[in-house]
Formats: structure tokens, C-alpha cells, sequence
């Protein structure tokens, strides 16, 4: 067994919709925990609309490599393409962390599945709605969640704007 951080994402289409949609099927897959969504302005050089952000925390009996595929299931059932590198997309699924039941963090330093998430540290988008979901969290070789939100630029974290309890 394993538990997975994973940051969801979408900017297109019914991009609530999306989020929901994902969240049921993850309900399928060990969901532990989820947090409530986030209004987040688009991440890296492309001038796109802003995404809807949130964390899931799942647990079950997969492997880091069967997370990244859940991820890759999750985001083809939402219609995602691959066309521009941090461009718009209907759902964008990273894994951020997995840790075993010992809790022991996995480390990869694999380019397609780095662990944990090689810029987690850098995002607000995905520490402020994980700090919303478990006020303890670690990112293994970084520390709490709560200091790496404190040590973001304030604007940064202000960016990110509460939008919708998923009842």
C-alpha cells in the first residue's frame, strides 16, 4: 500500500465539471482526502484563462508508476491533449508525493515520474489547497507544507483564491 498526494487542474471547458468528475472516480481509488477548489492564475509563459486548482489524497495498493498512470487514465477521460507545454488544458493530474506505509517517501529522479514533484515547493496552487486538506504535510526533502507556503512570495499565495466547497 501507498499513499499519493495528487495536485488536479483544468482551465478549459466546464473546468467545476472536470474537478467533480475526477474526484468520483478517485472515490474508486482509495480518495482519503480532498480539498475544496482554488481559482489559481495560469502557470509559465502561455496567456491562457485561470485553472481551478485542488489536492486529492488517495491511498491503495498501486505503486508510484500506477499513481502516474491514474494520473494519465484521469486526464484522457477529461479529453486532455498534449499540444503546448504549460498551455490550457481540460485536467492536469500530477503525482506530487508517494509515500509508503511505513512512511517512507519514494524518490525518483526519473524524468517521467521525479518524486516528490520536482517544482511542488515553488507552487501555491498546489500547497495551499494540500496545507487546506492535512495541516501536517511534509514534502519530503523540503519540510512542512506550512513553512514552504510562508517562505512563497505573499502575492503568490494571495493568487490563489478559495472558489468552491465540492459538497
Amino acid at each position: 500500500m501507498t499513499r499519493a498526494v495528487l495536485s488536479l487542474g483544468g482551465n478549459l471547458g466546464d473546468r467545476a465539471g472536470t474537478l467533480r468528475a475526477a474526484f468520483r472516480a478517485l472515490s474508486g481509488e482509495g480518495l482519503v482526502a480532498r480539498s475544496v477548489l482554488y481559482e489559481t492564475p495560469p502557470w509559465g509563459p502561455v496567456e491562457q484563462p485561470p485553472f481551478l486548482n485542488a489536492v486529492a489524497v488517495v491511498r491503495g495498493d498501486r505503486d508510484a508508476a500506477g499513481w502516474l498512470a491514474l494520473a494519465h487514465e484521469l486526464e484522457q477521460a477529461a479529453g486532455r491533449t498534449r499540444e503546448v507545454r504549460w498551455g490550457p488544458r481540460s485536467l492536469d493530474v500530477d503525482v506530487v508525493t508517494v509515500t509508503a506505509d511505513d512512511g517512507t517517501p519514494v524518490v525518483s529522479g526519473d524524468p517521467v515520474l521525479t518524486l516528490p514533484h520536482p517544482r511542488a515547493h515553488e507552487r501555491a496552487f498546489v500547497l495551499v489547497p494540500w496545507a487546506d486538506v492535512d495541516p501536517l504535510a511534509q514534502l519530503p526533502g523540503h519540510g512542512p507544507v506550512r513553512d514552504l507556503l510562508a517562505a512563497l512570495p505573499a502575492e503568490d499565495v494571495a493568487a490563489v483564491q478559495r472558489w468552491e466547497h465540492l459538497a
